[in-house]
């Protein structure tokens, strides 16, 4: 077994095909230098602490040695003989496979025009780009932030919590346009303004120069802003050049079906790399951008890579933390046309998005720590369940949502 992509999602399938009972070779290629680590601090933790903290690895080296799993760091995959099924590497090395994992993940979406600016032009992706965006974050520094989405607000958050000026340019309306409702966006722009950050939406920028000491932006409104670098969070593109090159189906992602098969049947795909068809929605083809979407669908595939055959049955689910706030999302609230809210604490609630049958869609939480959690956790079940539940009962705090799952 050969799995291309050694982050979350190819290591968790490397570790459930021995947890399955497989004992022939695997085989894991990552092209970062990095044991397998997980990238959700490195829009947080990693950017806070007094002390820069190496990555969160998910595994030692002990424990993979263990499993008897090969991990080829700095190495990368460059075409695939699919007759011969072998996997050829950018140093000459070929190697055979029964079957073939593609978790190629996702790569920032790159503004081409910024290139001339050099290193103080950012993207984060790696822990690499972590570190160098780390330099930048302290008392005397300012950054510009482009995009208002996930990654760029979480990295606004922490650079002001590292005491640097932080500035966020969103071209549409409002920050999180298609991620959350505008109920909750409202919260956490409202957040980030008594933090000090300078949200600036419906404008984006005309032109970035090198200044010398810095970088200044001139914005389509007009006006101007001193940055000493910039954060490009402008969505992310799934990695398929090698799926591309190897004659594999693509839309949005490499097409999979249910079972994480790809148009050759010796050859699967999960994580962020991949759409598939949701059953929750009715075979939906959808592709998500999620840690635990990486780690469930990582040990799916790990399963029928082996001839389990299994469907994929979860929800989407995906959270931010955006200073003392966590915003959690189950589900998709496409196609919605009814919202019920629920406060379950103080500064805290859920929204829950109802198709015109009444079925529960998705479900949109935000509060601090870990108030929303549990009821969105329910909520998810009961997303799965394609409950219709009673939208009396899910505005009413009083009520326990763990009930509606009985019914």
């Amino acid at each position: 077994m050969v799995i291309v992509g050694a982050g979350e999602c190819g290591l968790r399938a490397g570790l459930a095909l021995r947890e399955e009972g497989y004992v022939g070779p695997v085989t894991l290629i990552g092209e970062e230098r990095h044991l397998p680590y997980e990238r959700p601090p490195l829009s947080k933790d990693i950017l806070t602490d007094e002390q820069l903290l190496p990555p969160r690895i998910v595994r030692p080296t002990e424990a993979l040695e263990a499993a008897g799993i090969t991990l080829l760091l700095s190495s990368k995959a460059v075409s695939i003989d699919r007759a011969a099924r072998r996997a050829m590497l950018g140093d000459g090395r070929a190697l055979s496979y029964d079957k073939l994992l593609l978790a190629t993940g996702a790569r920032p979406r790159r503004l081409p025009q910024l290139d001339r600016l050099g290193e103080r032009v950012l993207y984060l992706r790696g822990y690499d780009d972590a570190v160098a965006l780390r330099g930048y974050l302290d008392r005397r520094s300012r950054l510009a932030v482009i995009g208002g989405g996930f990654i760029g607000l979480e990295a606004a958050a922490a650079a002001r919590q590292r005491g640097a000026a932080v500035a966020v340019i969103e071209a549409q309306p409002r920050v999180l346009m298609r991620a959350v409702p505008a109920e909750i966006a409202e919260v956490v722009t409202a957040r980030h303004a008594a933090a000090g950050v300078d949200l600036i939406c419906g404008d984006g920028f005309a032109e970035i120069a090198d200044t010398g000491n810095g970088l200044g932006i001139s914005l389509t409104s007009g006006r101007r802003l001193e940055a000493d670098a910039v954060l490009v969070g402008v969505g992310a593109v799934p990695e398929t050049a090698l799926a591309e090159r190897s004659a594999l189906a693509i839309d949005n992602g490499i097409a999979v079906d249910e079972t994480l098969a790809t148009s050759d049947p010796h050859i699967f795909a999960a994580g962020d790399c991949c759409s598939f068809p949701s059953p929750v929605y009715d075979g939906r083809r959808i592709r998500l951008e999620a840690w635990r979407n990486a780690q469930d669908q990582g040990a799916l595939a790990a399963k029928n890579m082996l001839g389990a055959g299994l469907p994929i049955e979860s929800a989407p689910w995906f959270w931010s933390d955006q200073f003392e706030l966590t915003l959690q999302v189950a589900g998709i609230a496409e196609g919605a046309t009814n919202v019920v809210r629920r406060d379950v604490a103080e500064n805290a609630f859920i929204l829950f998005h109802l198709a015109p049958d009444g079925r529960l869609l998705a479900a949109s939480g935000i509060g601090p720590g870990g108030a929303v959690g549990r009821d969105v956790r329910i909520a998810e079940m009961l997303i799965m369940r394609r409950a219709i539940p009673d939208p009396r009962q899910l505005a009413s705090p009083e009520l326990r949502l763990k009930s509606l799952l009985a019914g």
